[in-house]
């Protein structure tokens, strides 16, 4: 019965269930024909669990190192830890010392998805907002196009699971399965639409007018008032098929043209508030982790919840303008929050 080094993983089987029947150590190295050391030995590793993992020191580097790091940070936004040491010659220290180190000075970020603003974007917004300080924005029709897809954006079916229940099964396509472009407009406390651009989202200038004059004018305009006609501002974004001279002089044959037109300044769609409508209606659509089978039934699913939308919605947006106007001037121009 000689002492040896290791044990065995069936003799590491046996101890644990002769333990488990109440066998003492020196009967359980009796039945194995092992060592009682080599058992208790064992058995006391076992009872203290894992040993509880030491930080090691961070690896030092000089005093003016960290200074290079968050110049090389603010030259190379979203760039890697390692890319950021590498710029400033410093190597050999491991990834969790370059995080900790740039987490004193840097954060994680993804990249914006809106333009950033240049000098010339800032000012024109400046000058917009001032033209249109004093407008009674309850005439304006502010209208624009989205497009929603079977599935949602990516990302978009995140969110809590239960404790003991698993996450629900998710469709996968071999293909996007394409996707549905809407335009609608908002009006006070009124929904325009929301219509289906059967050609795409991308139209031309000849396109897009027919589509105004076949479900715009033909369906909604025509039926109203001349005093409301009269007194209408139309908005729409800069697309070039908004704001070709074809679409603006087929406007101005249709009675929107001069100040009933509104100008609209380059990169804000922070500005237009049917861009929150937008957003209540994918959260109603996608809620849940929701897909759809065909671009039919996203599309049903578009003009249920756009129904749902209540009047008091629509105009606490429309009615938003006058802050999102004073939010420009005071931040220069800059993007404002939605």
């Amino acid at each position: 019965m000689g002492q040896k080094k290791d044990l065995t993983g069936i003799e590491r089987s046996k101890i644990v269930r002769y333990l488990a029947e109440g066998c003492s150590s020196l009967k359980i190295a009796k039945l194995l024909k092992r060592d009682h050391r080599t058992i208790k030995r064992f058995i006391q590793n076992s009872q203290q669990g894992r040993k509880k993992r030491v930080d090691k020191p961070r690896r030092k580097i000089t005093a003016h190192e960290p200074r290079k790091v968050k110049r090389a940070a603010a030259k190379m936004p979203l760039a890697t830890s390692l890319a950021i040491f590498q710029s400033c010659n410093i190597t050999g220290v491991p990834k969790s010392t370059r995080c900790a180190i740039l987490r004193d000075m840097a954060k994680v970020r993804k990249a914006e998805r809106r333009p950033p603003l240049n000098k010339t974007h800032k000012l024109k917004r400046q000058d917009w907002a001032k033209k249109y300080l004093k407008t009674d924005f309850s005439k304006v029709l502010w209208t624009d196009e989205m497009r929603v897809s079977l599935d949602g954006p990516d990302g978009w079916a995140r969110g809590w699971i239960g404790k003991g229940q698993r996450a629900p099964v998710r469709l996968r396509r071999q293909q996007g399965g394409g996707g549905v472009p809407v335009w609608a407009g908002i009006i006070k406390d009124e929904l325009v639409g929301p219509f289906w651009v059967e050609d795409g989202v991308k139209l031309n200038s000849q396109s897009y007018c027919q589509f105004l004059e076949d479900t715009f004018f033909k369906q909604w305009y025509r039926k109203k008032s001349a005093s409301f006609k009269k007194n209408m501002i139309f908005m729409q974004d800069n697309a070039p098929s908004h704001a070709s001279k074809y679409s603006t002089s087929w406007l101005a044959r249709k009675g929107i043209k001069e100040e009933k037109l509104m100008t609209w300044p380059p990169c804000s769609p922070d500005l237009n508030p049917i861009e929150n409508l937008w957003s209540i209606i994918k959260c109603e659509i996608y809620k849940e982790g929701k897909q759809y089978t065909s671009l039919n039934r996203v599309w049903e699913a578009v003009v249920a919840d756009a129904r749902n939308v209540d009047g008091d919605q629509i105009k606490t947006l429309t009615e938003s303008m006058d802050c999102r106007l004073l939010s420009v001037l005071a931040k220069k121009g800059g993007y404002i929050g939605r």
